[in-house]
C-alpha cells in the first residue's frame, strides 16, 4: 500500500476478489466489508463481478472515465463487471456484494447511484456472513444472493442522479479541477484567466464536452460537496455554515437548490443519514 505525501493511502484493487479463494464453480455471490479511516484511494480498476456496494457510514466516491458519482451514507452503488473506476472513501464502512454475470443480472453498462430501500440494507447487513472468498455455499446463502439480485433487477430502474461528467478534454477537465478547487468563490472571469481562455470559448467547450453548462456544473458540484460534508459524523457544522463552505450567499438559496436536487431539506438530509 503506498503512502503519498498527503497522508492519502493508495489501495491496490485486485480485479478478481473472486479468484483469490473461492471456487468460482461454486461461489456465484459474496460480500466484501469494508472499514477505512481516513482518505483512501483504490486506484484505477475492474472486476470480473458485478458489484453492489451500500454505504453505512462515510462518503465514498466512484469516477468512471465518463463520470464521477458521489455516495453518500444509505445509498448504494452498482458497478457492472468490466467497468474500469477508482473509488475514494473517506471514514467509511461499507459492505460491497459481488454477483457473477451468469446469474442473470441486466447490469447495464455504466455505474448508477441507487436509493437503498431498509429491507436491501438489511439483506446486504446479513449477507456480510458469506463472504465472496469463501470456498463452499450453502442453500440459504443461495437463496439470499438471487433474492438480492432479483431486487437489484427492480432497483436499476430508480436511480439518484448524484454524479458530476468527466471528459478528457484538456481545457475542460482543467476548467474542471479549477472549479472543484475554488468551489467557495470560483467566477467564470477568474475560471476562464486561470485556464487562460475566453468566456465565450470556455461556456462552448464546456457544453460540448459535457452536455451541461459551466453553470450547471458548478452548482451540482457544490450540492455534492454539501451533501457529503451534511453526511460527516463528528462534524458540527450547521446549514448556514455548510452553505457558505461551499459557495452559496445566503441559507435560503441554498435550501432550495438542495431541495430542488434531493428532494429534501439539507436539516432534514443530515438527520436521516446520521440517524440510519
Amino acid at each position: 500500500m503506498a503512502v503519498p505525501a498527503n497522508g492519502t493511502r493508495i489501495l491496490p484493487i485486485s480485479a478478481n476478489f473472486r479468484r483469490e479463494g473461492a471456487d468460482p464453480a461454486v461461489v456465484r455471490a459474496g460480500t466484501y466489508a469494508l472499514e477505512v479511516g481516513d482518505e483512501v484511494i483504490t486506484g484505477w480498476h475492474s472486476h470480473d463481478l458485478h458489484q453492489l456496494e451500500y454505504a453505512f457510514e462515510g462518503v465514498a466516491e466512484v469516477e468512471t472515465m465518463t463520470a464521477r458519482y458521489l455516495l453518500p451514507p444509505q445509498q448504494a452503488v452498482w458497478i457492472p463487471a468490466g467497468i474500469v473506476h477508482c473509488s475514494t472513501w473517506t471514514h467509511v464502512k461499507a459492505v460491497s456484494v459481488f454477483f457473477d454475470p451468469v446469474m442473470g443480472i441486466p447490469a447495464g453498462d455504466r455505474v448508477r447511484i441507487l436509493a437503498a430501500a431498509p429491507v436491501i440494507r438489511e439483506m446486504i447487513h446479513y449477507a456480510k456472513r458469506w463472504p465472496i472468498a469463501r470456498t463452499s455455499n450453502d442453500p440459504m446463502a443461495d437463496a439470499i444472493f438471487e433474492a438480492l439480485a432479483y431486487l437489484v433487477v427492480e432497483w436499476l430502474d430508480h436511480e439518484t442522479p448524484l454524479c458530476l461528467p468527466t471528459t478528457g478534454d484538456p481545457l475542460v477537465a482543467a476548467a474542471m479541477k479549477y472549479t472543484t478547487e475554488h468551489l467557495t468563490d470560483v467566477s467564470l472571469p477568474q475560471l476562464c484567466a486561470a485556464v487562460g481562455v475566453s468566456e465565450r470559448s470556455l461556456r462552448r467547450a464546456f457544453l460540448a464536452a459535457t452536455g451541461m453548462s459551466w453553470r450547471r456544473y458548478l452548482l451540482e458540484s457544490r450540492l455534492l460537496k454539501a451533501m457529503a460534508l451534511l453526511a460527516q459524523d463528528g462534524q458540527n457544522q450547521n446549514v448556514i455554515t455548510v452553505a457558505l463552505a461551499v459557495g452559496f450567499q445566503s441559507v435560503s438559496a441554498f435550501t432550495r437548490a438542495f431541495g430542488q436536487y434531493t428532494g429534501e431539506t439539507p436539516t432534514g438530509y443530515r438527520q436521516r443519514v446520521r440517524a440510519g
